[in-house]
């Protein structure tokens, strides 16, 4: 895997072979760096990763200037791997790893980000209640954009902070942003 944009363009990471996740594609996480490029001043902004992974999200967000990026993943492989690749291109004051679970940790939070991004399991039964909770905690600042990527089969497009849909075949990108009018 590679990061596609920003200071560390290029540079890639290996994470470990029987990982539980299923990284973004590169072709798709390119296309959907081109389209954020257009909506958010990557500079300085305070950055959520939900369903974390390998981090890879984390890591195009760091190279394009985010300040801050709270990851939430579970699994202690990934999560040990996020802290290792963290170390490795020198962003960990960037960085907070929360080792837990997604839902718990958005129940109880109560920072405001200016960019959530959301990769759950396709398989996850309640993956619908990710814009649910991000929008009734108001965890977005103005402005701030939520990102889920998930399967065709679920649309988004009747939720009131519904901005677009990208399509990348098996790949499905949900964009939303607080105080649409």
């Amino acid at each position: 895997m590679r990061i596609v944009g920003g200071e560390f363009s290029g540079r890639r990471f290996n994470p470990p072979a029987k990982i539980p996740a299923r990284p973004t594609t590169e072709l798709a996480k390119e296309a959907l760096f081109n389209i954020l490029n257009n909506l958010i001043d990557f500079e300085e902004i305070k950055a959520l990763d939900l369903f974390a992974g390998t981090g890879s999200i984390s890591y195009e967000l760091a190279s394009r200037g985010a300040k801050e990026i709270t990851l939430v993943e579970r699994d202690a492989i990934t999560f040990s791997f996020i802290k290792k690749t963290g170390t490795e291109l020198g962003i960990t004051e960037k960085l907070q790893v929360v080792k837990g679970d997604v839902f718990k940790y958005l129940k109880q939070c109560t920072e405001q980000y200016n960019f959530i991004f959301a990769d759950p399991p396709y398989s996850l039964g309640n993956i619908d209640e990710i814009p649910q909770l991000v929008f009734e905690k108001n965890l977005l600042l103005p402005e701030g954009i939520l990102v889920v990527e998930h399967p065709p089969k679920n649309d988004y497009q009747k939720h009131p902070n519904f901005l677009r849909m990208k399509n990348y075949g098996t790949t499905v990108f949900s964009f939303f942003l607080q105080n649409k009018a």
